[in-house]
């Protein structure tokens, strides 16, 4: 008996105007659609059990945006419970900015901090200084603005996933597994123990990368009743974040993969693409690095000494981006020709929903002052107005000010987490740029024989780095970079280990 059904459907997520893209500390504006932004839905049902997974190419899925999809679907007469509904964000940073809130959002209305680094510098200025937007986003009638962004979000999320749920039928699906080399560590540590988000490595001082890498790629193969190919599921450890600096609309990697797997397989084919926990990766070499051809603008990466190397063409440029595509998408195809395991018509699948209670990271009275120091010294010492530079020169600052008025208010992030056996496989979310090592550890020891992890769903949380990138500090691992520290990442691991197992005894 065939129980499984399974329908699919995608939709554009950009807008007919410009936008601001998202993902950069400069502010920028698409000049062009290199490829057009999608969302792809792949509905599940098998007896009472349900989910709609949902990828979408955007930087993130922020808590308000999930809530309002939910809301434009709660009365839906098709029988779908919204609570089932995972949308999760492939991380491109050439993709539509819109108006984003985070679980947090309530506690820093009620205590009048704002919630993102920006608006903060904008409050702190002294007189006579000025923030400069160098893109003009907000008073800029042609670049489809946050609020209004967000609502085309919505609406096309919704359409998308009630398309997919409605569209389900008896399906079945055979998991396979490939290598693609795309993601790497991007952390480089010193001998003095410190740490560096794209750290200059061709120094004395470099010791080593702080983590280490997954070229594994989880995938699905979709059928229909009739035995014929309709999607590929494919979970990497990597953002999308490529051309993440460029000036256009773009899926990134991700787009290259979608046009090679359908020359090979057809147009009509969905792909789903899930990125499993990356936080401290990204298809750049530290090691090899290759010159940017493109202006990245972006004082995080600035490397004073580079020398020629013979390696992949640059990860911040087009011809990097298509090579990662290709690698990712060569290797499916491989998976797929060179034989797969018998479908699974009838498994068993079962979805439950999770809230986790995860401990705030917190700071101390003393990084509290010497935060508010360091910013009055640095705006009275700045020369001129301000801009994106100096908002990430002082985010760190400016997260420990936000952090330690937070703490009083908030103890713990209720984070929602989705746990799901389909099958043999196990697939769990979170809401977090979740470093690589938690990763592996929950991949590790869970009793499925496939694991399949979808990072930045439901909720915009930030970094969740490791300690050991605590102690070395920087961007990704500054208490600004995220709500949730070490200690919540570790009961992370153990909570989504503990439900997966559970699923599996």
């Amino acid at each position: 008996m065939n129980s499984l059904k399974i329908g699919w459907s995608e939709i554009s997520i950009t807008p007919e105007k410009k936008v601001s893209l998202a993902g950069q500390f400069a502010e920028r504006i698409s000049e062009y659609v290199e490829k057009p932004c999608t969302a792809t839905a792949m509905a599940i049902e098998s007896g009472s059990q349900q989910a709609v997974i949902v990828s979408a190419d955007l930087v993130e899925i922020s808590w308000n945006l999930v809530a309002a999809v939910r809301d434009l679907l709660k009365d839906n007469s098709c029988g779908l419970n919204p609570e089932n509904i995972v949308i999760a964000a492939i991380h491109t940073h050439t993709a539509p900015g819109y108006t984003r809130r985070s679980r947090t959002y309530e506690y820093e209305q009620r205590t009048g901090l704002y919630e993102n680094p920006r608006s903060m510098l904008k409050a702190m200025l002294p007189p006579g200084k000025n923030y400069v937007e160098a893109a003009n986003i907000s008073s800029n009638p042609d670049i489809c603005a946050g609020d209004e962004c967000l609502a085309f979000l919505t609406k096309q999320l919704a359409k998308v996933t009630l398309d997919a749920w409605n569209r389900r039928a008896a399906g079945s699906f055979t998991n396979a597994f490939g290598r693609a080399a795309v993601g790497m560590c991007r952390r480089a540590v010193y001998n003095d123990g410190s740490a560096q988000m794209w750290g200059e490595t061709n120094t004395a001082v470099f010791t080593e990368l702080e983590g280490g890498n997954d070229s594994g790629i989880e995938i699905l193969f979709i059928y229909d009743k009739d035995q014929k190919l309709t999607g590929i599921v494919a979970n990497i450890a990597c953002p999308a974040q490529c051309v993440q600096h460029r000036m256009f609309v773009s899926p990134d990697f991700w787009g290259e993969v979608k046009a090679l797997l359908r020359r090979r397989f057809g147009e009509n084919l969905f792909l789903l693409a899930l990125c499993s926990p990356a936080g401290d990766q990204c298809p750049v070499d530290l090691i090899r690095w290759v010159v940017p051809e493109s202006d990245v603008h972006d004082p995080n990466i600035e490397h004073s000494n580079p020398l020629y190397r013979k390696a992949d063409p640059s990860m911040f440029d087009l011809a990097g981006m298509k090579k990662a595509g290709k690698r990712i998408a060569a290797e499916i195809i491989d998976a797929y020709e060179e034989g797969l395991d018998p479908l699974q018509k009838d498994p068993v699948f079962i979805h439950h929903v999770e809230i986790m209670k995860l401990p705030i990271r917190r700071t101390t009275l003393r990084e509290y002052h010497n935060a508010q120091e360091k910013i009055r010294a640095y705006l009275r010492e700045k020369e001129g107005d301000v801009d994106y530079n100096d908002a990430a020169k002082l985010q760190v600052y400016m997260g420990i000010l936000t952090r330690f008025h937070l703490q009083d208010e908030m103890n713990v992030l209720d984070t929602e987490v989705h746990i799901m056996r389909l099958g043999n496989i196990a697939i769990a979310t979170n809401p977090f740029e979740l470093f690589l090592d938690y990763g592996n550890q929950i991949r590790v020891r869970s009793k499925a024989a496939q694991t399949i992890l979808i990072q930045l769903a439901n909720g915009a949380e930030g970094y969740l780095p490791t300690l050991k990138a605590e102690q070395g500090g920087h961007y990704s691992a500054f208490i600004s970079s995220g709500t949730v520290g070490h200690i919540g990442g570790e009961q992370l691991v153990r909570e989504t280990l503990q439900k997966i197992n559970e699923l599996f005894e």
